[in-house]
């Protein structure tokens, strides 16, 4: 039996949290895999640094070495103390040099630099893991084997070779019992260089390695106990979700849930992986199991989650509709922005985008690129925030639009834009960001129960 387990920045982000992460890893002796991220604070120390250039560079490295070291020196000792202060110095040498002769006009630089931390845990937790007795080693992405495609910092697992590179470089290490530690966050490109996942990566990292080498669970440890029926902050009686699907765990994480990254089901998905989120903070905790199948329940919603901070921008055009083109050339210009679209609606002579209030400056700049002829006018509706009201096979429970947009009046909000159809557990809306919590709230008093 396999294992994949994550833990993220929180999970290693003490030497209390590193030991508690360790024994959790060694509590069974079957067969794991660790992924971990990088300390907490790290990666945005790093990023900082590269946003201003490469001023600071001894700053940030001393930085790093007291942040380790304090903790190696807390749960490390002896000759296993010194093997890992070698490698760990071998590794901040590596960094070091990287940041004062790097080539910053290189796009996979930043990929690179931000990806360092998670070298740093992997190589702190496995040796933690060898002080408290389970045989450990720590592999980086390049010698994991696992490959990704790309665009810096949006790159895409290649899972067939990644599943061919771990034959050769993890499934050895599992059947004489040692845990391989690996880096989470990012893949070696083709020509091998590291490329990003995105931030928060290191979940569909530990998604991949799940996949590719057949795993028969992931669980992803973090500092919450699971999927809520609610934000608790904004829902005080919010109730824990003892078990979910994979669609409906994948419509709350894209739409706000920040419990999991978006992109972490789909690996899993694919292989009917159960993934379970459970707290490292409270391991005796059930959290949340997801899979494939989900016994049903009476009640219309399992579960509320809002994305704020967004804006409705629509363009007008003389009959956009019988001109498809129009429509292409459109979107075109917002993906030359590199701007994220969540929702889109058309009617006679509009489109209709949701996007996010940050973005709505590059976008209109990349818009007033088409020509004048063609776009008659554009208006743009900021402080706008998505609902996505999430309930198992919920598009087909008849009238359940008509219940949910009943207490959405009940509320007193008007429904600016609509997304419903492209989920069957999910219906996704837009209103105005200053109801969006009267709405969560008589929706989750409604028909979470």
């Amino acid at each position: 039996m396999i294992t994949v387990l994550k833990f993220g920045g929180t999970s290693v982000g003490t030497a209390e949290a590193f030991l508690r992460s360790a024994k959790i890893i060694a509590s069974d002796d079957g067969g794991r895999v660790v992924v971990v991220s990088a300390m907490t604070g790290v990666t945005n120390r790093l990023v900082q640094l590269l946003d201003t250039g490469n001023a600071g560079v001894d700053e940030v490295v001393t930085f790093l070495v007291e942040k380790h070291m304090s903790v190696a020196k807390e749960l490390i000792s002896g000759k296993l103390l010194k093997s890992f202060t070698a490698e760990f110095n071998e590794r901040m040498d590596t960094l070091r040099s990287l940041l004062t002769t790097g080539a910053y006009d290189d796009p996979c630089f930043k990929d690179n630099i931000s990806s360092q931390g998670e070298r740093f845990s992997s190589l702190m937790l496995a040796y933690v893991l060898r002080s408290i007795g389970r045989e450990s080693v720590a592999l980086t992405s390049e010698e994991a084997g696992i490959y990704a495609t790309g665009d810096p910092g949006l790159g895409t697992a290649d899972l067939r070779m990644t599943a061919e590179g771990m034959r050769t470089s993890v499934r050895p290490l599992l059947l004489r019992n040692i845990v391989p530690v690996i880096t989470g966050f990012y893949g070696r490109s083709s020509d091998g260089k590291p490329l990003t996942f995105g931030r928060g990566g290191s979940d569909y990292s530990a998604a991949v390695v799940a996949n590719c080498l057949d795993a028969d669970c992931l669980e992803i440890w973090t500092d919450v106990d699971g999927f809520m029926s609610a934000d608790p902050r904004m829902v005080p009686e919010a109730i824990m979700i003892e078990e979910m699907n994979f669609g409906e765990a994948a419509e709350l994480a894209y739409f706000g849930a920040k419990v999991l990254h978006p992109r972490t089901v789909e690996p899993v998905r694919m292989k009917h992986i159960p993934l379970k989120v459970k707290n490292s903070f409270k391991p005796e905790n059930q959290g949340t199991l997801i899979h494939h199948l989900r016994a049903r329940k009476n009640e219309l919603l399992r579960c509320v989650a809002m994305k704020a901070d967004l804006s409705i921008i629509t363009i007008s055009s003389s009959e956009i509709a019988y001109r498809p083109r129009m429509v292409a050339r459109i979107i075109d210009k917002i993906a030359d922005a590199g701007v994220t679209v969540y929702a889109i609606s058309t009617s006679l002579s509009t489109v209709a985008l949701l996007i996010n209030n940050p973005d709505v400056k590059i976008t209109l700049k990349h818009l007033n690129i088409l020509a004048p002829d063609d776009i008659e006018r554009i208006e743009v509706k900021s402080n706008m925030a998505m609902i996505c009201a999430v309930g198992d096979d919920l598009l087909q429970r008849c009238g359940a639009s008509a219940e949910i947009f009943g207490a959405v009046h009940e509320a007193g909000a008007n429904v600016e834009l609509i997304s419903e159809g492209a989920s069957e557990v999910s219906l996704n809306f837009v209103v105005p960001s200053s109801m969006a919590l009267d709405v969560i709230r008589t929706l989750h008093r409604k028909f979470v129960k």
